[in-house]
């Protein structure tokens, strides 16, 4: 009884020590306050087939940012990371837009599937790139991604010449602003990435492997992990993601802008994997809480136009809340509030500590009576006549009979 009240207890403590407490808590406090000063924030009405309203918006564009930080997690958990996953965005929707604009008919869902393999191909191109710097070459990572977040805009900027490329493509379009069975296909294809990519990873050894990896890189190939070839493997797969987290941002315009687009993303992709409970020295990685972290980095930018912030504040607000976080998870943060919470049941201690000696003692007491007894006990067994023990001698009236 007394152990499942002590655990029905604890269970607030628990929840605040999760990894996830602070990002979900602020984004459960962001909501609110978005929705106490709009009150249609949280209304969502069914309109043409289609989910529309201000918690699908921030759904659409949560996809983005967890796609780039899915690939960003994996290489973080290896102990690297890839500063170059926004200039793969600018490339892969410049590749992609520009085989559209020069192709006879770019609604044709041939050419649509066409652009779109061309996009991802170019993923898989740059981060075997950034694989093979690491990993052969011993490049430091941040250095090797750092090339390519210089001269992919660079790259990006030759494939359109400079230009701002527009197209005209509905189904082009319809991968960011369509809608399946009521829900944006952009969330739909995030969800379909994220569930592939966790199950992979987390039914797999791969997920083992890597955290191995960003623990201890020596160790984990004295004891034969393939150290080299899983770490170029997720260089590649955070290309991908990259490129087709591009492919998602820039189909609802169907315009590639080299100089915009992606532009700083890398470090929104580093704020969820931070946010998700990942550390940057690599190791344990939490991939459930990039979700959290999507939503909380879409929120912050969606608060500052419903609170009718300045938009020169935007980073400034958007800087605070992440501060407020970092700090209130942080170990010493952790450490003080379980000091204030011991200090405040501190009180209760005496007492159960003044009831376990008498219990203590009450069970010495009844072992010692018990131990008492039990020489007695003992001893009837011999005052028994046993069928083995040798008769007693006659007595001296039996003699002379």
């Amino acid at each position: 009884m007394s152990a499942t009240a002590s655990g029905a207890a604890g269970w607030p403590r628990r929840v605040a020590g999760h990894t996830l407490f602070w990002p979900t808590a602020a984004l459960v406090l962001l909501l609110v306050a978005c929705a106490i000063a709009s009150p249609g924030f949280l209304d969502v009405t069914l309109r043409d087939g289609a989910l529309v309203g201000q918690p699908i918006d921030l759904l659409r564009n949560s996809v983005t940012p967890l796609l780039l930080a899915l690939g960003m997690c994996l290489v973080i958990a290896t102990g690297g990371i890839d500063l170059s996953v926004g200039a793969v965005m600018a490339i892969s929707l410049a590749v992609s837009l520009t085989y559209l604009d020069r192709a006879a008919d770019p609604s044709a869902p041939g050419t649509v599937a066409t652009a779109v393999v061309l996009g991802l191909l170019l993923g898989v191109a740059v981060g075997a790139f950034n694989g093979t710097l690491v990993t052969v070459l011993g490049v430091q990572p941040f250095i090797a991604t750092m090339i390519l977040m210089v001269a992919g805009r660079g790259i990006a900027m030759l494939i359109t010449k400079g230009q701002i490329t527009t197209v005209t493509s509905p189904p082009f379009k319809a991968l960011g602003a369509g809608s399946v069975l009521g829900l944006p296909q952009a969330v739909v294809i995030g969800a379909v990435v994220f569930a592939l990519v966790a199950l992979v990873v987390r039914r797999s050894a791969l997920g083992v492997l890597l955290e191995a990896i960003g623990v201890n890189r020596e160790s984990a190939r004295l004891s034969g992990v393939r150290a080299r070839s899983t770490t170029w493997t997720v260089y590649v797969l955070a290309g991908v993601l990259a490129a087709l987290a591009g492919i998602i941002y820039g189909a609802p315009t169907m315009a590639a802008d080299a100089n915009n687009i992606g532009l700083f993303f890398e470090l929104n992709a580093i704020v969820v994997v931070v946010l998700g409970g990942t550390k940057l020295d690599g190791g344990r990685f939490y991939l459930s809480g990039l979700v959290v972290g999507a939503l909380l980095l879409t929120t912050i930018e969606r608060a500052v136009i419903i609170f009718q912030l300045p938009s020169t504040t935007t980073n400034l607000f958007k800087a605070a809340v992440l501060i407020a976080l970092c700090v209130a998870a942080s170990p010493r943060a952790r450490g003080w509030l379980a000091r204030r919470r011991t200090a405040s049941s501190g009180p209760r201690r005496p007492e159960a500590a003044a009831a376990r000696p008498s219990s203590a003692s009450s069970s010495a007491a009844s072992s010692s009576s018990s131990s008492a007894s039990a020489p007695s006990t003992r001893s009837a067994p011999s005052a028994m006549t046993s069928p083995l023990a040798p008769r007693p001698s006659a007595t001296a009236k039996e003699v002379g009979a």
